[in-house]
């Protein structure tokens, strides 16, 4: 089969790799519908994240099962599945605590910018579609596996209620999808906080009612300016950034919750500064796997489409643009077909 694979940062190739072969019982072989760039590979094609050695990427996918091994009954060959960048059992004392990122079995998927992969722990990450989506369907249903289960966590972490003022920090894929989980969650006021006027459009289509363009401190002042000099109820973390983290912090009232999704990077939390804001802070890897029956249905039935971030398709050979084209923000995200 032909997949990516990063050589350094910067270079990303298209190349033949072995097939996926079933190597436990409790694995699965899927023929990838369509994949992705995701913004957390950014890191490494910047030099963020080092690249000791070649290796294969991504870890978004839906596609059609192949092969399951012997342990596996949830899903059989033929059927159309969605699951999540991180594997689970869903069987653990922490996925039976809602928290199947953090199972005790976990995997992380890393090679789904192929034409097939392999799943592990597939009998309890995997499910299946009742029939066949139509293609219309599939980008929204492979912004389920990350960025809208990713931006689903963001809202529940930060306990998004009806009525609440929410704030987005970030506009990327993540960021857009947390606007639609505000949203869906009741937010009766979504502020987006974003610098980039396509971006700014989808996050209102999406469901924001406002858009702050300042960074930093001059972010934080415009959103207590906003809120009665208070802060917001619920901050949604999309970055990953110390400035991205404070100005999350800052911008939320005593009482109110930060939901942080972006994968930090040199990110320091002041312990004495938290303790006297009396503000809650959760977040982590997204346990996409708690939420994907429910937004499955919400994105089969028309409810939600967060298929709309893939603003760039590009044939999977062609993966190496789509890397370029999100790192020089020609694209929020890049749908790959095989």
């Amino acid at each position: 089969m032909r997949g990516a694979v990063i050589h350094a940062p910067g270079d990303v190739r298209f190349e033949t790799l072995d097939d996926p072969k079933i190597l436990n019982p409790t694995d699965a072989v899927i023929r990838t519908a369509v994949t992705c760039v995701c913004g957390s590979d950014l890191w490494p094609w910047r030099g963020l994240d080092a690249t000791d050695e070649a290796h294969p990427m991504g870890h978004e996918y839906v596609g059609f099962v192949e092969e399951v091994g012997s342990e596996v009954t949830a899903v059989r060959p033929g059927q159309f599945v969605v699951g999540s960048f991180a594997t689970s059992d869903n069987t653990c004392a922490n996925c039976r605590n809602g928290f199947q990122s953090n199972c005790l079995n976990r995997e992380f998927m890393s090679t789904c910018q192929a034409e097939y992969v392999r799943i592990p722990n597939a009998q309890g990450t995997l499910v299946a579609t009742d029939d066949v989506p139509g293609e219309e369907f599939w980008p929204g249903l492979l912004a389920v596996s990350d960025v809208m289960g990713t931006g689903w966590y963001a809202a529940d972490a930060a306990e998004v209620k009806p009525g609440s003022t929410a704030v987005v920090v970030g506009d990327g894929a993540v960021g857009l999808c947390a606007v639609i989980a505000a949203k869906e969650r009741g937010a009766e006021r979504i502020i987006a906080m974003s610098r980039h006027e396509s971006r700014q459009k989808l996050a209102r289509e999406f469901g924001a009612t406002d858009i702050v363009t300042e960074r930093g401190e001059d972010g934080i002042a415009r959103i207590k300016e906003m809120t009665g000099g208070i802060g917001a109820d619920s901050v949604l973390e999309c970055v990953g950034t110390e400035q991205s983290m404070q100005q999350a912090l800052r911008s939320t009232r005593p009482g109110g919750n930060v939901g942080f999704v972006g994968v930090p990077h040199e990110v320091a939390v002041d312990g004495q500064e938290l303790f006297f804001s009396h503000v809650g802070l959760r977040g982590g890897p997204a346990p996409v796997r708690r939420y994907l029956p429910d937004l499955i249905d919400r994105v089969l039935s028309g409810r939600i489409d967060p298929g709309k971030v893939f603003d760039l398709t590009l044939p999977l050979e062609q993966v190496a643009e789509g890397y370029k084209a999100m790192d020089e923000r020609r694209a929020v995200k890049a749908l790959l077909k095989p």
